[in-house]
């Protein structure tokens, strides 16, 4: 088994898209780490929590990282979108 990291960025899926995309990397020895921005990020929360709650209870958040980016909106102003990442592990 290999110890590489697997990013999964979490958008507008159902939770369980990335829980089960998570729990096969984690399958295989990898460290995951979860991004997500804006209204996704409780998404991404969520994932984490199913996942320790209901398959792994053994998981362990390894590290959590907050941010703010900025993008152009829609109209072209500036507009800072918060992030975050979390690298969990099996």
């Amino acid at each position: 088994m290999s110890t590489s990291d697997v990013t999964v960025l979490v958008g507008k899926k159902p939770a369980m898209s990335y829980v089960l995309a998570c729990l096969i990397a984690l399958q295989q020895g990898q460290n995951i780490t979860l991004k997500a921005r804006g209204k996704a990020i409780s998404r991404a929360v969520d994932v984490v929590q199913i996942l320790r709650n209901r398959f792994l209870r053994d998981l362990r958040v390894q590290q959590i990282n907050l941010g703010t980016e900025t993008l152009k909106g829609q109209d072209g102003r500036d507009v800072n979108v918060s992030t975050i990442e979390i690298k969990i592990a099996h």
